[in-house]
This record gives structure tokens, C-alpha cells and sequence, in this order.
């Protein structure tokens, strides 16, 4: 019998039939105050049904009753797969740590353990300095005094306030390492030999200000300077980032502790940045998440493709990305539709969809009747290993950039958004 107060356990696979279990009220109210987590649906007695919902990883929720529930959802993909999913940049394809980062069979103690291969090859180069505007009030001049402030101090020489540039390892590359670090090391189901190479690395950042829970990751900009720290720091925002389980990107409820993927973002993620790397070879830019388009005449229905496609400032093709594993051979009538309106309202011929799947499946063309649109379904088997996977994605660029073109003279483009 499940009470309130027992630990549960629970792991649920990202597809399949999912698990069956009784829960109480303060539990099943835990699971439904992070919306999205997992699908419910009533069983036979009293008893919940708990199916996968596209999401990936390990969180721990506390209920109102003093209760813990453990939450485990498993990628359907290998997570070595996933993590090179998740770590890939074009100017990076692939980190070598990955490999070795990917024998744990959980994604949580496989990223948390990547985190530490990766930050560990940073700081060994040392810990990165930088300027830092700092105001404040010294006993000694240092740097420019704040006049202003200081003649407000009517009667009082010192304190003199004062305003300089110290050179510091408090920066916001190091911040956001540190914040990762720390909630790395706090994960659940993390391996005491990881969580001490954590702490450890911690320790080496002495000097930089630990974030406050909540507070908003401070903005870096890639420069030569702090190129070595990108591919930590991409782990790094990965790891603080929960908008997987808000889409408006707030934080975590206060009940709630983990680290959850949200898939199908993860899929559209990498598609956008290899195939946006493998077009640019091929003289064709692509804009990711343009919202200025318009489906009808007065503007008032927005379009937002996943990638719009330009040659030489004109409108040459669309992509959506389907994190959807088919079964069929015709794509879902409404993922027809979606593309059917992004190319009319482009006036494009032709468009395309991207689908993930765990076989070997095909191109198909399907031809809209009356309209003379062709929408081709894709799919890009993700159990491939990595070379293989961003080899199918070259070829689906030239598939795509060989596709008939429309014949009008100009694409209706609207000022700023064409050029290369």
C-alpha cells in the first residue's frame, strides 16, 4: 500500500504502454504541478497510468505531505546518442569526452560526468580573468572617484567613492560554470566519484560570486579570449536551464529538483545547427524561427517555420522538424497542413519535413491536389553514431538545395530578411 510519506519511485520510458501504479492525492498533485512531466490517465482500481511525454531525465518532486517522488524518465534513444545530440556545434561536432562520458546507462550521471571531463580540460589552460567595473568606498583613491556620490558626502572625506576596473575571475563565464558545477553535484542518482571531481573543480573557481538559485544566467559574449571555455560553458547553460519544463523559461517550482530534456526541442535544436552548417557550404542561409510571416492577406495569422531557406536574397525553401517516429507511410494530415500553409504563404513550390526515426526509412513526395505543392517527408535515423548521422544530414542538404525551385523572378521577402 502506498502512503504519503513513502519515497516513490517511478521510471517511465519516453514510449511504450508506460507503468500503472496507485498514488495518493498529494502525490498525484506533486506529478501534475509540473505540467508536461509525464501523460495520466485513470486505470482500473483507482489506479494511474503514467506514459511518456516526449521528456527525458530525473527529477525529484516533494509533495505537500513531507513525501518524495523519483522520478526517472528514459530516452528511447541510446544516451550516448543523446549526448551527442545535445553537445553538438558545428565548429565542434563532436566532444571526444562524450564516448567515455556515455558508459553510464542514465543521462543525468553521463551529462553531470561530461560536465566534469570538460570543465577539468578548461581550468587545467587556468581559470579565465577578466575587467569588472566595481563601485564602491575606499579609505585611498583607486581609480576615478565618483564625483556625485562623493559631494553628497558633505563634511565626510572618507570613505572616498570610488570607481574601478578590477581584473577578477568574478566574470560571467566563471559564474555560470560555478552555478553549474554546484547543481551538477547535486543531482539525483549522481556517483560519489563524480560529485567529488565536481566539488573539486569547484574549488579551483575561488573568487567568483555563486549565483543565487533563480537568479538569470549573466550574458557572455564568445570571443578568441574565451573560446576553450564554449564547449563548457554550452554543458554548463544546458545544465541551468529549465525551460524544458516551462516554455516561457521560468525556473523550477520550489518543490521540484532535477533536470528534464525536453525532446522534440532537443531534435529541432541539432537539425537547425548541422543543417544550417551543411546549406551555408551550399550557398543557401537559413533563418531559424522567423515570426514576420503572414498566412493571410491582412496579416493577422502568424507563421513561424522552423527554417526558411534564402539564395541570393530569394526564398527558396522551408523545413519543419518532426520529432514524431513514423509508422506510416504518409506523414500526419496536420503536419501535411502545416507545411501546405507555410509554403503558400511564401509562394513556394516545395517544402520539407524532417522527421527523427530509428530506422532507415526514405524520402517520400507527397503532391498536394489543385495546388501543385510538393511536400517530401525525410527522416534522419538517430541510432546512427555520430559521423554517419551528420553524413545523412549532408546528403539531406543536397536533397533539399536539388528540389525544384519556384519560377517567379523575386520571393516575396520581406526588407531584413534577405541577403546572405
Amino acid at each position: 500500500m502506498n502512503t504519503a510519506t513513502e519515497p516513490l519511485h517511478l521510471t517511465v520510458d519516453e514510449t511504450g504502454p508506460g507503468v500503472v501504479r496507485e498514488l495518493t492525492g498529494d502525490q498525484l498533485a506533486a506529478l501534475l504541478g509540473v505540467p508536461g512531466l509525464v501523460r495520466l490517465s485513470p486505470a482500473a482500481g483507482g489506479r494511474w497510468r503514467l506514459t511518456g511525454n516526449q521528456k527525458a531525465g530525473l527529477i525529484r518532486l516533494r509533495t505537500a505531505s513531507g513525501g518524495t517522488i523519483q522520478l526517472h524518465l528514459r530516452p528511447k534513444l541510446p544516451v550516448r546518442n543523446l549526448l551527442f545530440l545535445l553537445c553538438y556545434a558545428p565548429a565542434d561536432p563532436w566532444l571526444r569526452d562524450t564516448v567515455e562520458a556515455a558508459e553510464a546507462d542514465d543521462l543525468l550521471p553521463a551529462l553531470a560526468d561530461l560536465l566534469a571531463r570538460v570543465t577539468r580540460r578548461t581550468l587545467d589552460a587556468g581559470v579565465l580573468h577578466g575587467y569588472r567595473t566595481v563601485e564602491e568606498e575606499l579609505p585611498l583613491i583607486r581609480g576615478r572617484i565618483r564625483t556625485a556620490d562623493q559631494l553628497r558626502r558633505v563634511g565626510l572625506p572618507l570613505p572616498v567613492a570610488v570607481r574601478y576596473d578590477d581584473h577578477t575571475p568574478d566574470i560571467a563565464e566563471n559564474r555560470i560554470l560555478l552555478a553549474a558545477l554546484h547543481r551538477a553535484a547535486r543531482l539525483p542518482q549522481l556517483p560519489p566519484r563524480t560529485g567529488l571531481a565536481l566539488r573539486h573543480l569547484a574549488q579551483h573557481l575561488t573568487g567568483v560570486h555563486l549565483l543565487p538559485p533563480g537568479t538569470p544566467l549573466p550574458r557572455w559574449t564568445p570571443n578568441r579570449l574565451n573560446s576553450r571555455y564554449a564547449p563548457a560553458l554550452r554543458l554548463a547553460e544546458l545544465l541551468l536551464s529549465d525551460r524544458s519544463l516551462n516554455p516561457e523559461g521560468g525556473q523550477l517550482p520550489t518543490t521540484a529538483d532535477g533536470f528534464v530534456l525536453d525532446m522534440p526541442a532537443v531534435f529541432e535544436r541539432f537539425l537547425t545547427l548541422a543543417l544550417t552548417d551543411a546549406l551555408a557550404r551550399r550557398g543557401v542561409r537559413c533563418a531559424a524561427q522567423e515570426q514576420h510571416h503572414r498566412l493571410d492577406q491582412a496579416g493577422h495569422v502568424r507563421l513561424r517555420p522552423d527554417l526558411v531557406l534564402y539564395r541570393a536574397g530569394r526564398t527558396v525553401s522551408v523545413v519543419d522538424a518532426k520529432y514524431a517516429f513514423r509508422h506510416t507511410p504518409a506523414p500526419p494530415t496536420e503536419h501535411l497542413y502545416q507545411l501546405l500553409g507555410y509554403c503558400a504563404a511564401l509562394g513556394l513550390p516545395h517544402g520539407h519535413l524532417v522527421y527523427a526515426a530509428t530506422a532507415r526509412d526514405g524520402a517520400t513526395e507527397h503532391v498536394i491536389r489543385r495546388t501543385g505543392i510538393t511536400v517530401t517527408a525525410h527522416a534522419l535515423d538517430l541510432d546512427r553514431p555520430p559521423a554517419e548521422l551528420l553524413t545523412t544530414v549532408s546528403e539531406l542538404a543536397d536533397r533539399i538545395t536539388a528540389a525544384p525551385e519556384t519560377d517567379r523572378a523575386e520571393a516575396d521577402v520581406p526588407p531584413g530578411a534577405t541577403g546572405q
